[in-house]
């Protein structure tokens, strides 16, 4: 394969000079567009793996470069196609840069209009389909107190083999659509890696050994996990603070003062009646959780009562950030239900 580069899209088959080693806010002087890598390997199918999506998260750009600098002088177990996304917000160490698509809503099934980016995402898939998939993995980080799991989006017995792979933990979830696990579960077991903050120097390690144990795996097995080897979750809502809702951790002039132990909730099962921030002159609910199939469920999970914004119910929030940034460009965090493996 030459080097092409369509629209955004470049592809290569070769590692380019001083991609093992560089930085991920250097990465764009090495790859200064979205980059398709393919490489050969011993057997002929293809571990897929998207790495940058979100420019701040960079677990996953340093577990590949770990995993290439193995197998530098001996070929690769398996063919290996792997995919460097938001070259362009990792150089300013941000999840998205301001007035730019998201690299994990952007894949088929997105709700975003048809703009460079989709037919990006579109054409990686579609080139990706003719590779003999073995798995399709994308890694992630998370900015809140959140432990290891992985995410699915079917739950066939392979899927959630490859997601108990990397950690008991598993949510399965079908919202928000246009992620990248999602539009590759269409053609193979697929799985998003959350592999905690990206200051945490394990989960760049835990990332790797996963890849690696994929890369050497003869086959997924097929039968169903055992329920004592997982815990299965499904997410029903996601809850983003109003746009028209000024929030703050720290500034208790805004209308949502949000508690700052927040984070401490992420995969506990908080029971009804648990605050989670003071409102100022305000009558509604300040924030919107919608479910899967985006209805607005907001009154079901939350309530005011005595100027603090409570849960209503018993619920396990996942994703809780301090990170008003984060929470802003994605939502303030899921909401979920366990689920039988």
């Amino acid at each position: 394969m030459a080097d092409i580069t369509t629209n955004l899209l470049q592809q290569l088959d070769s590692l380019p000079d001083a991609l093992l080693d560089v930085s991920p806010q250097d990465l764009y002087q090495i790859l200064p567009t979205p980059t398709l890598l393919h490489l050969k390997g011993k057997q002929n199918n293809t571990l897929f793996i998207s790495v940058m999506l979100h420019g701040n998260e960079t677990t996953g750009l340093l577990a590949v470069q770990s995993l290439l600098k193995k197998y530098q002088s001996k070929m690769l177990p398996r063919n290996v196609s792997i995919f460097f996304g938001n070259v362009q917000a990792a150089r300013e160490g941000q999840r998205r840069l301001d007035g730019q698509a998201d690299f994990n809503r952007i894949w088929p099934g997105t709700e975003y209009a048809a703009n460079d980016e989709t037919r990006m995402a579109q054409q990686i898939v579609d080139v990706m389909a003719d590779h003999d998939l073995f798995a399709s993995v994308d890694i992630h980080n998370n900015t809140g107190l959140n432990p290891h799991y992985g995410c699915i989006n079917r739950l066939d017995p392979a899927y959630q083999q490859l997601a108990t792979l990397f950690a008991r933990f598993v949510v399965y979830f079908t919202s928000p659509k246009g992620v990248q696990s999602a539009a590759f579960a269409e053609i193979c077991p697929a799985v998003t890696l959350e592999c905690g903050r990206p200051d945490q120097t394990y989960g760049v390690k835990h990332a790797f050994d996963f890849i690696d144990s994929c890369l050497n795996l003869a086959e997924l097995p097929k039968t169903p996990v055992h329920p004592q080897d997982i815990d299965l979750f499904h997410t029903v809502a996601q809850v983003k603070v109003k746009q028209d809702i000024r929030f703050s951790f720290d500034d208790i002039a805004v209308p949502l003062l949000l508690d700052r132990d927040l984070e401490k909730m992420n995969f506990f099962e908080v029971p009804a009646g648990t605050a989670i921030g003071r409102v100022d002159n305000i009558t509604q609910l300040p924030v919107e959780a919608r479910d899967e199939y985006g209805e607005d469920v907001s009154e079901r999970f939350f309530e005011l009562h005595n100027q603090e914004l409570l849960f209503k119910r018993p619920t396990m929030p996942s994703m809780m950030t301090l990170n008003e940034r984060v929470i802003k460009q994605d939502c303030l965090c899921y909401l979920m239900e366990r689920l039988q493996g």
